[in-house]
């Protein structure tokens, strides 16, 4: 199963949420990673906090929705307000689509320690709803009832 995490910039949030998933999820699940305006690099402190909780960074690039346009995903998990209410590519086609609304760790301001806590808070979540996410019957669930659990993993 491909999961596809998206926001705008594709350099913070949905770049957390694709290594987290990565790096706890078993054989046959993979995640990826874009973003409608993609900023073209990585938030450098994206990579630090991934780094400092020994998830590996290697791969991970500010891309677009078009890098999957060959290979589409099967769901598709909006991460940022503003990427939730564009349109998907019509060549996501039949994916699955859910949001799971994260606040920018990027927008805090204030002391290194505060900055830190948001972006680790962040990913605390994020982990959170991937264990939740990858935690589901997948064999049991209709589309609909999917659908409703990663609704409902959203709020998590």
């Amino acid at each position: 199963m491909r999961v596809l995490f998206m926001c705008t910039a594709n350099s913070c949030r949905s770049i957390l949420s694709e290594a987290m998933f990565n790096h706890i999820a078993p054989q046959g699940f993979e995640a990826v990673s874009a973003g409608s305006f993609p900023k073209g690099q990585v938030l450098p402190r994206s990579l630090q906090t991934l780094q400092e909780a020994g998830i590996s960074t290697a791969g991970l690039s500010s891309k677009g929705n078009d890098a999957f346009e060959a290979n589409p995903p099967d769901i598709v998990i909006t991460v940022c307000d503003k990427a939730a209410g564009e349109a998907c590519p019509v060549y996501f086609g039949p994916a699955l689509k859910s949001h799971w609304g994260l606040e920018d760790p990027s927008d805090v301001q204030g002391e290194e320690t505060e900055i830190s806590a948001a972006f680790n808070a962040t990913l605390a979540q994020i982990e959170r709803r991937c264990r939740a996410f990858l935690e589901l019957p997948f064999a049991e669930l209709s589309r609909d009832e999917l659908k409703r659990e990663l609704d409902r993993i959203g709020q998590l």
